[in-house]
């Protein structure tokens, strides 16, 4: 594995994120590449670290004051050896090459897990939309994709949305992907409802990670009810995780945003979250907001320069980190068990840093990693796909069963693989192992491509 882990730090020195997940995956499939020489022999490692195809262009666009502005698109199409690449595009200053490439490395192992004929892909801007008006923001995604038409299409990429990009930008994007290629083809998934989109799509990845919890759970005998829930974040995915934790019994207390988090101890009620969704899907505020509307919520602005960040330091239950990578650091894991945490699912791509999981492995946590965990978004992006295809729409209850089915098998999948290879418990190494030999597995059965 050091072999490895020499060879991606050495072509790519700077990209640490993905270091990070290649290092992680590397770490977990030891013992099948030490069971099945074969993968060594055909050089899977190398040529699974290795994007089948990296798509970096300007996008020029012009601001309402008419100053033209300038940004970078990216597409990662890193695996395509079980279906066409899929994953979601992102629109944020942190974007660059190496987070992306992360993020299309973890998507090939996740895709792999939903039962889905799926491969990997990432892509994005370092294009801001916080603060643009919806006409700025409408003339980037044009300009983006006067670009990326060429090199997506139903058969070949399908992108979908992520952190800055929702339904606004999804239909800013389609439009003029429509518009170029003269077709109306299932080439986005998170369109709106009525021009092909599937119902619990938005719902999907916060929902998943609370199934997934689920299962987990009751491998103890225990269920989520009366259960005490951090979750950060307060977008999509922690949205919908904290709606369908109410509607299981448990008690959601946390939310938080880039400025800071909000600790309400006498739980986020529907009618706390309905307000929750306005201020940031409508009105576009800041979680400061919840703890003015609601005296009982206590709100805690984020230090930068601190090595942990307080949300993590509550007693609870559970927790289900939904904002971004690395947020839960090694002290914020130590933070976790000594507050008496079981369970940590993870909403958000590789929140907890390397440090942070080996501690939550160490104290025996149920630990379902993002692949694994937050699987349930791409899955209904995978079903969007297949009602396109059959120019069909299922309803809630279908799609909310059959995202439900996916959990549960992603879980028997990666329970399995960890048990088969002597690591019982252990979800990371199982979700990987299990996601590896799918994707290798297909890469052997296609040559050398």
């Amino acid at each position: 594995m050091s072999e490895i882990m020499e060879y991606v730090k050495n072509r790519d020195p700077h990209e640490k994120e993905f270091h990070q997940a290649v290092s992680e995956v590397m770490d977990s499939v030891k013992p099948v590449l030490e069971q099945n020489p074969i993968y060594r022999r055909a050089r899977i490692p190398e040529r699974l670290v290795e994007p089948e195809r990296v798509i970096l262009f300007r996008v020029p666009w012009m601001d309402d004051q008419g100053v033209i502005q300038v940004n970078r698109g990216f597409r990662i199409q890193m695996n395509s050896a079980i279906g066409p690449y899929k994953g979601g595009l992102r629109f944020h200053p942190s974007v660059n090459l190496g987070i992306l490439k992360f993020l299309a490395f973890e998507q090939v192992f996740k895709n792999a897990l939903t039962t889905l004929p799926m491969g990997g892909g990432k892509g994005g801007s370092d294009f801001n939309p916080k603060g643009k008006s919806d006409m700025e923001v409408m003339r980037f995604c044009h300009s983006f994709m006067s670009e990326l038409f060429r090199h997506i299409g139903p058969d070949t990429d399908v992108p979908a949305g992520d952190i800055g990009v929702g339904a606004r930008e999804i239909g800013y994007l389609f439009g003029m992907y429509k518009k170029l290629r003269n077709e109306f083809a299932g080439v986005f998934t998170g369109k709106g409802l009525n021009w092909g989109g599937s119902l619990i799509r938005p719902e999907a990845t916060g929902y998943g990670s609370v199934y997934f919890a689920a299962e987990m759970l009751a491998t103890r005998n225990q269920t989520l009810d009366g259960k005490v829930c951090l979750v950060s974040g307060s977008g999509n995915v922690a949205q919908y995780t904290v709606e369908k934790l109410i509607q299981l019994g448990a008690r959601p207390v946390t939310l938080s945003d880039s400025n800071g988090c909000i600790y309400d101890e006498s739980g986020i009620t529907a009618e706390k979250l309905a307000f929750v969704m306005n201020l940031k899907n409508v009105r576009r505020g800041r979680i400061k907001e919840y703890a003015e509307k609601y005296p009982t919520a206590v709100y805690t602005p984020i230090d930068p320069a601190a090595d942990s960040n307080p949300l993590w330091n509550y007693k609870a239950d559970c927790a289900f980190p939904s904002a971004t990578q690395n947020e839960i650091s090694g002290q914020d894991a130590r933070n976790l068990v000594k507050n008496g945490v079981q369970l940590v699912a993870e909403g958000a791509n590789m929140p907890t840093t390397p440090e942070g999981v080996d501690i939550f492995l160490e104290h025996k946590l149920l630990y379902g990693p993002g692949k694994a965990a937050n699987a349930g978004g791409v899955s209904v992006s995978g079903l969007e796909m297949t009602q396109n295809s059959m120019r069909l729409a299922w309803t809630r209850e279908e799609v909310d069963h059959r995202l439900k089915m996916i959990m549960k098998s992603i879980h028997t999948a990666a329970s399995a693989a960890a048990e088969r290879y002597g690591m019982p418990g252990n979800y990371v190494a199982g979700a990987n192992i299990a996601g590896f030999v799918k994707v290798v597995d297909a890469m052997m059965d296609q040559g050398v491509v």
